[in-house]
């Protein structure tokens, strides 16, 4: 491989072939394998000029793919004088050593792939403290068996993919420096993760919280930009937010919530990612609810929930309670695949967050949440409680009011959480009459 290659094309277009060997019972589109890992060498800025499968029982311990195969391979390279091979596998420091040793240009297998993504996306301070310590975990044993060629690449050189962000100083430091900076990414994510801890616990505690989870490409950004008003970056690639964003909203009737937006799940997401990002989703692994966001109209749209589902279980969000949204209905183009999600779950909500169908009942079901079981019941408060009624008058169902004395009696439908909310503000309240048979909802 000639030396200094990974340095001169921009990543914008960079010509890239793809590869990929499949092995009985892999987790892949029959119908296109590489549908996914040409997503995401697009949203990393290659250009894709041409593809190569091979199916397998077990790979091959020196190449992953049969000889004949890798040398095919860099006889498409060579034909479409491409820069970069992308992988739709794992390869082990020596596999990609010996690859490149034959196709004569760099190649990048998927989880170098994803983790060079979050490097150029990574906007905040903590995501790119956990995607600098993310790459030094994985793509340095890697960077090491290719040492070489690498280490001639220049600070102010353009940058091909896979050689941003922190990849491009660890080719000059040796495996001492490397670990002193781990330890120090790690020192400095856990003072940042304890204080975002801490706001999050606060946040909780004085809302009603919401997570948007999914996959990436789901349309969870859209959603959030529809619910709340706001501008957020939202786009048709893979990982188009990576960072947390959480804003207020509105529910009309006086009620509120806070809405989080996380990065998108994807499968096979490489575990130092999975670990790293633990901060990151907070919110998610905090929330009240759970609103996890599935593009119903994507062929493979039950693998991705079993990814979304299986990544929150590796994350511990179990306890916030799940609510399935079935997005991108307007795509659709018969209701079979929608009817056979919500018969699994009955629960679920088919919507549209570019259209705003069934954002209505997605607003309610919140709204529900917020309120907490409701029930009838009839409260006597001091009229000098202005705090307390101007509450009950905006935010609950009153089917009666009497005064009496210096006193107010209502009777309303409420919430348990209101209660809850009342008496932690200070209500002096107190419970005329408990709730009749049949009066809980």
């Amino acid at each position: 491989m000639e030396e200094g290659k990974r340095s001169q094309l921009a990543v914008a277009s960079e010509p890239a072939v793809l590869a990929g060997v499949l092995f009985p019972n892999g987790d892949y589109d029959p119908h296109d394998p590489l549908g996914e890992l040409r997503s995401l060498a697009d949203t990393a800025g290659a250009v894709v000029c041409d593809e190569i499968l091979q199916h397998r029982q077990k790979p091959v311990a020196s190449t992953f793919m049969g000889k004949g195969k890798v040398e095919e391979l860099a006889g498409l390279v060579k034909a479409h004088n491409a820069s970069v091979v992308l992988f739709e596998n794992d390869l082990s420091p020596s596999q990609i050593g010996k690859i490149e040793e034959i196709v004569e240009v760099k190649v990048l297998d998927r989880s170098e792939l994803i983790l060079d993504i979050f490097a150029a996306r990574a906007q905040t301070y903590e995501s790119r403290l956990q995607v600098e310590l993310a790459q030094l975990e994985y793509t340095y044993p890697r960077l090491r068996a290719m040492w070489s060629h690498l280490e001639r690449i220049a600070g102010g050189a353009p940058a091909g993919i896979g050689t941003r962000g922190p990849g491009e100083q660890q080719l000059e430091i040796d495996r001492r420096i490397v670990q002193q900076r781990k330890s120090e990414l790690k020192r400095e994510i856990l003072r940042v993760q304890s204080r975002k801890t801490r706001e999050v616990a606060q946040r909780n505690k004085d809302n009603y919280t919401v997570g948007l989870v999914g996959y990436t490409n789901a349309g969870k950004s859209t959603l959030f930009n529809t619910l709340t008003g706001t501008g957020t970056y939202a786009d048709d690639k893979l990982f188009a937010t990576l960072s947390t964003l959480t804003r207020k909203l509105d529910l009309g009737g006086g009620d509120s919530a806070m809405l989080s937006d996380t990065v998108g799940f994807v499968r096979d997401l490489p575990h130092h990612l999975v670990a790293s990002f633990k901060s990151t989703l907070e919110e998610a692994v905090n929330a009240d609810l759970l609103l996890v966001v599935l593009d119903a109209a994507h062929p493979r749209a039950h693998q991705q929930l079993h990814t979304v589902m299986h990544v929150l279980d590796d994350i511990g969000a179990t306890e916030p309670q799940r609510l399935l949204l079935l997005n991108k209905t307007d795509l659709l183009e018969h209701n079979a695949d929608l009817l056979v999600f919500e018969k699994e779950y009955p629960d679920a909500i088919a919507i549209s967050a570019k259209t705003g169908v069934g954002l209505d009942k997605l607003i309610e079901r919140i709204r529900q949440g917020i309120h907490g079981k409701t029930q009838t019941l009839t409260l006597q408060l001091p009229m000098s409680d202005g705090k307390s009624i101007t509450f009950l008058e905006n935010r609950t169902t009153i089917h009666d009011r009497e005064y009496v004395d210096q006193f107010v009696r209502y009777t309303v439908t409420i919430g348990a959480r209101q209660m809850d909310q009342l008496r932690s503000a200070g209500a002096r309240i107190e419970i005329i009459q408990e709730p009749t048979a049949g009066s809980s909802r």
